[in-house]
């Protein structure tokens, strides 16, 4: 009917064959089933009982002929020993019950103790003639299958003089059988499902082959199959085993150039069909979207056996023509590769910060997959970090790469002028990137360098692509893309490939630059605040060494502050984050440390005032933020006495020193940690280390021993043995050091300072107590003058004397006992005057009205400098004066006459003489 579906068509025919074999099918299996089961358990309950007898006579038999049965029976008392017999092995043997009986049938044992005695129910007549006799009786367990064994006197040939009865209830019996009931019919349940599900799939595989239509909804489908078949824009080839054509639709016949009668013929026999899909289709192997030419067409071949039996019987050919998909394809293989290309660019050029290296990675990334060889010019301020000018002079060659490395091109490092008629001075004054096709019809860039140029075309290149790299509208320097490899030329949509390889990769380097130039003036900032030249001084014999670190300049810093009395102050510190804020906040650390030691602080008060000055400095907003602030600073503060060879240090969070001993052995001394400074509320303590002639006191910061690679404690064990051997130089020290730890990209600044004790001999020191009393200083200034001349340092008599002279009245009238005056010998010539009282002398100028106050400035006038310390016994007044060279004495000498009658002219009291009005100066 036209217009009728196949699917209506269908919907009004009776029940199909596949249903009706599908019910005919489950029938016969419930049928089956049922009958299996029934048998099952009529076998079952045959079994079950023939196990009951069988069990019954095995337990009467074994029990009869066990051991010690005919001595129980001949006792006074059988049943006493037999009852407790018998239940036990009734329950081993899994039976209901074991009797033992005379010959009358009397009872010796019963799992009912109330029937011992009674006479057994059943038949013993068999027994007694000596057979062994089963049967089911009404016994007093209930219904019961029992066996009756006979016990003989002599062996199997002797009278019966005993019966033993085993067995076991009917219900018991009928239990095993139910338990085993169950188990019957899941297994029939399962066979019946089994069955079941195999007729369903049988029925299914037969609806699925005929479609559940009749013979003329078969016929219409065919039909429609052969239409579709010779619509498709697909060619379809379809063979035997043998290789001869069962089919080919219109489209095979157009593509293939088949003629009508192709079809019966080998494949072989069919001069139309190319040699090479004639050789694919009889190989009989599957075949993927293969591509082969036939002519002038480029098909596209699927090949796959055809198995109607489930063995191959021939072979089922697709045929695609892409001829036309070719151009598209290889367009669009070549904007995968660009976008590839530009997407490796990207994740490729400027992984680092450093101009260099990403121009030599843009080179990278273009070779060989955009180009031959690419070379990047950059202009020279680029390279020092600085903005280039609006018109870039000479180019510095700064990447260069290539598929071979015998190129001619100019090369790296090599500083280049353009001239105006290049392509690349036009590019560089324009901004647009140009192209040029043929290198030799190019004179403006053959004018650059002719003999070099025609090296270049001799070698093989043959076209270029110059591009200038900008960033955020200013020329950074120009990009040459050269091409050899490949014999057509660069054309214009290469052009737009490098401008945008280009302009991406200018981005990269303005920001390396930009980070070049940050990075040198935080640089030149930290070297500007850190110590140039060490001042000199005798106490220790110091090397240092500081690398800032490769992604922005820390705040580590150290110091060595020249102390007064053979002392000297050893300073490591490190400031939390980097950059400029860094810097400058280190800055500001190592001026208040500076200040702060000019004091003469022990290193816990000096730590203590250092932490009081970042709180405020935070508080107020000074300090500078995350990226370089003063809170959470650290450092390390030790002050070394040559006279006394010990030193005592501090720190405020910092990494603890090492102390390497003259005998090489390294040693970390216990010391507090301290908190980080700005924290406050934490104490700080002092430890005192007693350190020998000789030993060298390393300080260091974090960024030392900490690395990527490894963790703090396997750094503290590498510089503890890089520090394990005796006689080496504080230079030799930091050599060794930095060669076992320092890393190859420090992302920490490194801070190192080595520093070698000395002592000052006891020939160049002088020490005397001074008697309490104003008649002493005469006496002391006698014995500081024969020492001078024994030192022979005639020429600081003068000085000295009125300086001890000044200094000692001060401490005998305003201070307290007990009173001690020392000399020191060492680069300066050192006078200390030490007492027990704590006030503080000060320095102010006196009128010409005043009778004193003008000691003090005696002494700042005849000294190099002065100061005063604080002990827990006291004070101590120094004084320091310049040693004069042998040359310089009579000059010397000179100069302080002059001091002293600029005094005496003052107003100033007799210096020479004792005490005079002068000596209240400054209390």
């Amino acid at each position: 009917m036209p217009g009728t579906s196949v699917r209506s068509l269908s919907g009004k025919r009776p029940r199909s064959v596949a249903t009706q074999v599908f019910v005919l099918q489950v029938a016969i299996v419930v049928l089956l089933a049922a009958g299996a089961v029934l048998a099952l358990v009529l076998q079952s309950r045959s079994d079950v009982e023939r196990e009951a007898r069988n069990r019954s006579v095995s337990v009467a038999e074994t029990f009869a002929h066990s051991l010690g049965l005919h001595e129980a029976l001949q006792s006074p008392n059988p049943s006493a020993i037999l009852q407790p017999l018998t239940e036990e092995t009734r329950k081993a043997a899994g039976v209901d019950f074991i009797v033992v009986m005379d010959t009358q049938g009397i009872r010796y044992t019963h799992p009912l103790p109330d029937r011992i005695g009674k006479r057994f129910v059943g038949t013993i007549e068999p027994s007694l003639a000596g057979q062994v006799h089963v049967e089911s009786v009404d016994g007093p367990l209930g219904k019961e299958i029992q066996a009756v064994v006979p016990v003989f006197a002599e062996g199997d040939s002797g009278p019966v003089e005993a019966l033993v009865s085993a067995g076991l209830t009917v219900e018991n019996v009928s239990g095993l059988v139910d338990r085993q009931l169950p188990v019957i019919l899941g297994a029939s349940a399962a066979g019946l499902a089994l069955g079941t599900a195999g007729a369903a799939l049988i029925s299914n595989r037969l609806r699925r082959q005929t479609r559940g239509l009749g013979p003329l909804e078969m016929t219409r489908m065919y039909e429609h199959h052969d239409a579709v078949l010779h619509a498709v824009r697909e060619g379809v080839l379809i063979t035997d085993r043998d290789g001869r054509l069962l089919l080919a639709n219109d489209e095979a016949k157009r593509l293939l150039g088949l003629p009508p009668e192709a079809e019966g013929q080998h494949i072989r026999e069919l001069a139309e069909l190319d040699g090479n899909l004639a050789d694919l289709v009889l190989s009989g192997r599957e075949a993927t979207d293969e591509v082969l030419e036939a002519g002038e067409r480029l098909l596209v071949i699927n090949q796959r056996p055809t198995r109607p039996r489930g063995r191959p019987e021939g072979m089922a050919v697709t045929i695609r023509d892409s001829t036309e998909m070719r151009v598209l394809s290889t367009r669009a293989e070549a904007a995968r590769r660009r976008l590839r290309l530009l997407y490796d660019a990207g994740v490729g050029v400027g992984t680092t910060l450093d101009v260099e290296r990403t121009a030599q990675e843009l080179a990278d990334v273009a070779v060989p997959r955009f180009a031959d060889f690419a070379t990047v010019d950059l202009a020279e301020p680029v390279l020092r970090g600085d903005e280039p000018t609006a018109a870039p002079g000479d180019l510095r060659r700064t990447g260069i790469s290539g598929i071979r490395e015998d190129i001619p091109l100019y090369p790296r490092g090599r500083l280049i002028d353009f001239l105006p008629s290049t392509p690349q001075a036009r590019g560089l004054s324009s901004g647009r990137a140009e192209v040029i096709a043929d290198l030799e019809k190019a004179p403006g860039w053959y004018a650059q360098d002719p003999p070099r140029a025609q090296a270049v075309i001799d070698y093989g290149i043959h076209s270029l692509i110059t591009a200038p790299l900008k960033a955020r509208g200013v020329v950074l320097g120009v990009v040459n893309f050269w091409r050899s490899e490949k014999p057509e030329p660069f054309d214009e949509e290469d052009l737009s490939l490098a401008e945008e390889l280009v302009a991406r990769a200018g981005v990269s380097i303005d920001n390396a630059r930009r980070y070049t130039r940050e990075h040198a003036v935080a640089i030149t900032l930290q070297h500007s605040l850190l110590p140039r030249d060490l001042p000199e001084q005798s106490a220790v014999e110091v090397a240092h060494y500081y690398l800032p670190a490769q992604s922005g300049v820390g705040g580590d810093w150290f110091d060595v502050i020249p102390l007064p009395a053979g002392r000297v102050a050893l300073v490591v510190g490190d400031v939390v984050g980097h950059g400029l804020h860094a810097a400058a906040a280190m800055g500001r650390l190592r001026t208040a440390v500076l200040n702060f030691s000019s004091l003469d602080l022990p290193p816990d008060e000096l730590l203590a005032r250092l932490d009081d000055l970042v709180q405020y400095t935070d508080q107020n907003g000074e300090g500078g933020g995350a990226e370089g602030g003063l809170l959470g600073a650290t450092c390390l503060y030790a002050v070394y006495d040559a006279v006394a060879r010990r030193c005592t240090v501090a720190r405020a969070g910092h990494v603890p020193p090492l102390v390497v001993h003259a005998d090489g052995r390294v040693e970390a001394p216990e010391l507090p940690a301290g908190a980080p400074l700005g924290l406050g509320g934490f104490p700080f303590e002092a430890a005192e280390l007693d350190l020998a002639e000789g030993s060298r006191l390393v300080l260091y910061t974090d960024g030392l021993i900490e690395d990527r690679a490894r963790d703090i404690d396997e750094g503290l064990d590498l510089l503890r043995g890089a520090l394990s051997r005796a006689g080496r130089s504080p230079e030799d020290t930091v050599r060794a050091v930095l060669a076992e730890l320092l890393p190859v990209r420090a992302r920490d600044d490194v801070a190192l300072l080595v520093a070698r004790t000395s002592s000052l001999s006891a020939d160049r020191i002088a020490e005397w107590d001074v008697p309490f009393e104003p008649s002493a200083v005469g006496q002391l200034r006698a014995a500081a003058t024969a020492k001078l001349e024994e030192w022979g340092l005639q020429e600081l008599v003068f000085g000295t004397e009125l300086v001890l002279s000044e200094l000692i009245t001060n401490a005998i009238r305003h201070g307290a006992e007990p009173v001690r005056v020392r000399l020191l010998r060492d680069r300066v010539l050192t006078c200390e005057v030490f007492d027990g009282s704590s006030s503080s002398p000060r320095l102010h100028y006196a009128t010409t009205t005043d009778e004193g106050g003008r000691g003090l400035f005696l002494v700042a006038q005849l000294s190099r400098r002065w100061g005063a310390r604080y002990t827990p016994e006291g004070k101590v007044i120094w004084s320091e004066q310049q040693i004069p060279d042998l040359v310089e004495g009579d000059a010397g000498l000179a100069a302080e006459t002059a001091a002293v009658d600029a005094a005496g002219a003052a107003g100033f009291g007799d210096a020479a003489g004792s005490p005079g009005p002068a000596g209240r100066a400054g209390a």
